[in-house]
């Protein structure tokens, strides 16, 4: 099975299943003696697990993250890093009711067609338990952008047809549905609470915001840093939508109404736009502008509402999803969404100082060359300033301009010389060529006036 590996430089592997023994990751692409921080890293993960309130699933699990390798002493050792969360609380025979039936809205019907197996138990690795691994890597990438001075913010920005009208960064992580507006987030969980009474589910949208990243980030033209980013956010497994700055918005817009124009920022004397409707992204390369994107959050599919499927045999079923489920997800996706966003971060970020890295490297080698380049002028100003007192003296003497024995002993000498430096001996041959005919045009010059 394809599909589990992300990333080029920070390159991450996610395994497990919701109902197997565990889930888990493993990164690799770090250099030894990083800082890491355990605590931060549970931190985000108690921020995802399940059973935090009444507008979540109810399944307990702790979620506690373990270190399998790759970390030592509080420092990444260079090797690479698995964690482990071990899968506490699965009840599989609440699925043995329907292990033969295609359950809307789930990956039971596709992954049969593709791989001939399918694991009923929760969805296996199509089920929203994978995503904690997600978030475990996510945690180590956070921590190396926020040492960049870079910072991620998701929320609950709508649900159902609720949407927040005021923001208040402070209020997000004070409600169970993690909305910026206290007010909006009193009538969401109202909403989830009376879709999850009717046995039904809800959906919602959540934005990102990426703050800190300088200019000068993203690799045109196939992975452009939105192009990244939509991946990123897409491949989460209730996700139905990305769009980033004014988004779909931008289809109803003039030119001059979704250019974001230029000008000098008076205080920072730095270039910026008056407007983002770019969401922060020029081209595929971040501008230096805040990135603002939003996802599609669909509604939960196990719900316990009657509906209607048919089994792998063909035959056509009305059942009953039993289990422990989300009525809205949204706020479980939150701390998913941020940590795939600084996966993507972390990845363009390294890319990107490799690049300066060997153009660092490139600007040294060639100033060595330019170093060199000035004493060989210099060797040959001087040269010349010999050549013009051999002349003076074959002009006070009376003596031949041209002295072929001498030019035969350079050619033999640097000839020899050539050889033991490896020295290609036409390249040689050729530059004394231009010396002899230089020397011999200054002495001309000075023996015959």
């Amino acid at each position: 099975m394809a599909g589990n590996s992300f990333g080029n430089f920070f390159k991450i592997m996610t395994f497990g299943e919701s109902h197997g023994p565990m889930i888990g990751v493993v990164i690799d692409g770090l250099k030894p003696n990083i800082e890491i921080d355990i605590s931060e890293i549970q931190k985000e993960l108690d921020r995802r697990k399940p059973g935090q309130s009444s507008v979540t699933t109810q399944r307990k699990e702790s979620d506690r993250v373990q270190i399998v390798s790759g970390i030592f002493e509080g420092k990444t050792t260079g090797t690479p890093i698995c964690m482990i969360i071990k899968n506490e609380d699965y009840i599989s025979k609440d699925y043995e009711n329907i292990k033969d039936i295609f359950r809307p809205g789930h990956g039971g019907y596709t992954f049969l067609k593709k791989y001939g197996i399918y694991d009923y138990r929760g969805g296996g690795r199509t089920s929203g338990r994978e995503t904690a691994a997600r978030v475990a890597a996510g945690a180590v990438a956070k921590q190396l952008l926020q040492r960049r001075g870079i910072k991620i913010l998701a929320y609950t920005k709508q649900i159902g047809d609720i949407t927040i009208s005021t923001f208040d960064e402070n209020e997000i992580e004070k409600n169970p549905v993690r909305c910026p507006d206290a007010e909006a987030a009193k009538k969401m969980i109202e909403l989830v609470e009376k879709v999850k009474s009717e046995g039904d589910s809800v959906g919602g949208i959540i934005e990102i915001k990426v703050q800190g990243l300088s200019a000068g980030y993203g690799e045109p033209v196939f992975d452009k840093l939105e192009a990244d980013f939509a991946k990123a956010l897409m491949s989460i497994g209730a996700v139905r939508g990305f769009e980033i700055g004014s988004g779909f918005k931008s289809a109803l817009m003039k030119g001059s109404e979704c250019n974001d124009q230029f000008q000098i920022n008076p205080e920072t004397n730095e270039i910026e736009t008056t407007t983002n409707h770019s969401g922060g992204i020029q081209a595929g390369i971040s501008n230096g502008q805040e990135i603002v994107m939003r996802i599609a959050v669909k509604p939960t599919s196990s719900i316990s509402k009657k509906q209607k499927s048919v089994t792998y045999n063909g035959e056509e079923v009305e059942f009953e999803i039993k289990g422990r489920h989300d009525p809205c997800i949204c706020p479980r996706i939150v701390p998913v969404a941020e940590a795939m966003t600084a996966l993507v971060l972390i990845d363009h970020i390294l890319m990107q100082e490799q690049l300066r890295s060997s153009n660092e490297k490139l600007e040294y080698l060639r100033n060595n060359i330019d170093l060199i380049d000035q004493q060989i002028l210099l060797l040959l100003h001087a040269r010349n300033e010999l050549v013009k007192k051999v002349a003076q003296v074959k002009k006070d003497n009376s003596m031949e301009v041209f002295d072929y024995t001498r030019e035969e002993f350079l050619y033999t000498n640097w000839l020899k010389s050539a050889e033991i430096l490896e020295l290609n001996k036409e390249f040689v041959t050729s530059i004394l060529q231009s010396i002899i005919k230089n020397s011999r045009e200054i002495q001309f010059g000075i023996v015959k006036c």
